[in-house]
């Protein structure tokens, strides 16, 4: 009898160390400017996230008796995006613990890439902040660094807190001369990224663009002046580099300006009634719990498939899967 194979068939050149490699080069220029606003020592703290989601990823996979991936990049895009949501002054070991947590507790336990519910990056981050809440929000000023260390609020800070202190212009914004975590200040070399990763067909459109647009809409809204809400914050780094995480966003087009429109609404509520300044990484984790419910209800009714909740058991991880950039 001949050997029956499954269609269609689709043959890509895409693989998961390409597309990771690709995210990394994406992440480049923003590291270019942290490291000119911040200071070289940051690079210390990248490296540090870096390493230790990489030997985590080793130890966990030997330990589970795994396969060892390291090599797919998966875990060095972790760790970059570790860092990036850290404050420049994070001790190195903070920075260590991190990388456990990212890799063993939010990846590794729930089955390895692809397999995980949340955003490992943004988990580690938010236990962190948890754990460590004085360490977590302490923020130096650009270019302190060539001084004594400067400590000062990011620009989001300042208005939660009714600061006496000068806001940022737009334009400080839009280059990165502002307070904040080590890779989300500079705008306009996270965009670049950003539309790299679209170029590339990486990532698409969808969440991003939900995302940003809802903050927006609700900020003009509320009379908050809504660029201010676009650039002050995490929120660029976030709608192009978290919130698109493969195996933590839906499949569709339509779940995912659900998810994106849903991450802006959080985002947004948490800024404005929230005792935190920032609610970019728990508005993305607490839309992670919602992705299978969003594929659920929107995922087509596949043919011999009684209903599409029986398509969504069929989820894994591929290079060209639509919901955007596992890290």
């Amino acid at each position: 009898m001949a050997e029956i194979k499954w269609a269609p068939h689709i043959h890509d050149s895409e693989t998961t160390s390409r597309i990771m490699w690709s995210v990394i080069i994406s992440l480049l220029p923003a590291l270019a400017g942290s490291v000119w606003f911040f200071g070289p020592a940051v690079l210390k703290i990248v490296l540090v996230c870096i390493v230790s989601c990489v030997i985590s990823e080793i130890l966990s996979q030997r330990v589970f008796g795994k396969t060892i991936k390291v090599y797919d990049g998966s875990a060095v895009v972790t760790g970059m995006l570790l860092a990036f949501v850290l404050p420049p002054a994070t001790p190195l070991w903070m920075a260590a613990v991190g990388g456990f947590l990212a890799i063993f507790l939010a990846k590794e336990l729930f089955g390895g890439l692809g397999h995980n519910i949340f955003n490992p990056a943004l988990t580690a981050r938010a236990i962190l902040t948890a754990s460590f809440p004085l360490e977590m929000t302490q923020f130096t000023a650009p270019f302190s660094y060539r001084i004594d260390a400067v400590s000062t609020a990011t620009p989001l800070g300042i208005i939660k807190e009714s600061l006496d202190t000068q806001l940022p212009s737009l334009f400080d914004m839009l280059i990165g001369n502002r307070s904040g975590c080590i890779g989300e200040t500079c705008t306009l070399l996270l965009l670049l990224g950003g539309i790299f990763l679209l170029l590339r067909r990486i990532i698409t459109w969808h969440i991003p663009v939900s995302y940003v647009l809802t903050v927006a809409f609700l900020s003009a809204l509320t009379e908050q002046a809504p660029l201010f809400q676009i650039m002050a914050g995490g929120l660029i780094l976030g709608a192009f580099f978290m919130a698109t995480d493969y195996a933590t966003s839906p499949l569709t087009g339509r779940g995912k300006l659900i998810f994106g429109a849903g991450c802006g609404i959080i985002t947004f509520l948490i800024r404005l009634k929230g005792s935190y300044p920032e609610g970019v990484a728990y508005s993305i984790l607490i839309m992670n719990m919602f992705v299978p419910f969003i594929d659920k209800y929107t995922l087509p009714k596949k043919f011999g498939l009684s209903h599409s909740r029986d398509f969504s058991r069929l989820r894994r991880f591929s290079p060209k899967n639509p919901g955007g950039v596992n890290k």
